[in-house]
């Protein structure tokens, strides 16, 4: 490739935020939920979302690039198989999720990238003027967004990940800032013989989705804590999308409390977006670029967790993968 052609190359790359920001775009004016019965003209569909018809043709019709939506005549369009999820009454609606990943809480951290960059301690306060906390109490509906949108997203991988490992045919399994339990439940519905306990704060877990199990009624149960002052009693336990948001001292404060509590052959299921060696493309790599000054964690390779579990008392035992973005790292007592 010569000079002219990367050049061209990158200009191309350089515009990919535009797809994102009209994905965003048809999740707020709800495009596809009128796009549900059957296709709709542009007129059509201008009228019935509150648009400008010209604008929103352009809309769909940088979506329909990437098999969103589909043009099958000059202004007419349909919802495609690969864009159905952005209905919000699909089955695993992906609406929220996109809401909360094009917020614009995450395009600021992104674009200040270099910033970040040049002086490593900088931090979400000093971008917004604010702690992470403070945006949330500031922007409750940010906050709402924020915690119906990883909702969404685990509901989507929950069964898919919870399939991927052999759980023991009994025994308890905490779930370790478990949120609204949708994990638990998954792990639960699959292993009838395990009896769950849900550990979090109880501001997270009101209205948690064990309570819409009636094929789990009765096995479970739920803790009001932190998992940086202890965890109960376990032989499994289950730490979905929590170290990732951490620094490396608290990741290992939460693994020693579990392998503290931990039954004799007990064992640690670290479920992240593990980021795997080399150049190919892998989700977890644009979710650690969000990482970078959104919280104090990161997205980890293998090669990075060893030493967490070590710290903690635990050793690495394998990393399995899923059918989904999340891998499974187990630990278990050294």
């Amino acid at each position: 490739m010569d000079a002219q052609q990367s050049a061209l190359f990158l200009f191309e790359e350089a515009m990919g935020f535009t797809y994102s920001a009209a994905l965003r775009a048809a999740a707020e004016l709800g495009v596809a939920d009128h796009l549900a019965a059957g296709p709709r003209t542009t007129a059509e569909l201008a009228a019935a979302t509150g648009t400008g018809q010209d604008a929103l043709y352009r809309i769909l019709r940088l979506l329909a690039a990437r098999d969103v939506v589909h043009e099958d005549e000059p202004g007419r369009f349909r919802l495609t198989a690969r864009g159905d999820a952005l209905r919000a009454d699909a089955p695993m609606s992906a609406r929220a999720g996109i809401l909360m990943f094009t917020d614009r809480m995450f395009w600021t951290v992104s674009h200040e990238a270099a910033t970040v960059a040049r002086d490593e301690a900088t931090t979400f306060e000093q971008l917004f003027g604010t702690t992470i906390g403070g945006y949330f109490a500031e922007n409750a509906d940010t906050e709402a967004l924020f915690y119906d949108g990883m909702a969404t997203v685990s509901e989507a991988e929950n069964a898919l990940v919870a399939g991927s490992y052999v759980f023991p045919p009994a025994g308890t399994v905490v779930d370790v800032g478990g949120g609204k339990g949708g994990f638990l439940r998954a792990v639960l519905r699959a292993n009838p013989g395990l009896h769950g306990v849900l550990l979090d704060q109880e501001e997270h877990v009101l209205g948690h989705h064990l309570l819409d199990g009636g094929d789990i009624a009765g096995r479970w149960q739920v803790a009001d804590g932190d998992f940086f002052d202890s965890v109960p009693a376990g032989d499994v336990y289950l730490i979905k999308r929590i170290l990732h948001n951490w620094d490396d001292e608290k990741c290992v404060a939460i693994l020693r409390n579990c392998r503290r509590a931990m039954k004799p052959d007990g064992r640690v299921l670290a479920v992240d977006a593990i980021v795997p060696a080399g150049n190919e493309a892998h989700q977890s790599k644009p979710m650690d670029f969000m990482m970078l000054a959104a919280r104090t964690g990161r997205e980890r390779t293998e090669a990075e967790l060893h030493p967490l579990f070590e710290a903690a008392g635990l050793r690495l035992a394998r990393v399995l993968p899923t059918a989904s973005v999340m891998s499974i790292a187990e630990g278990v007592p050294r």
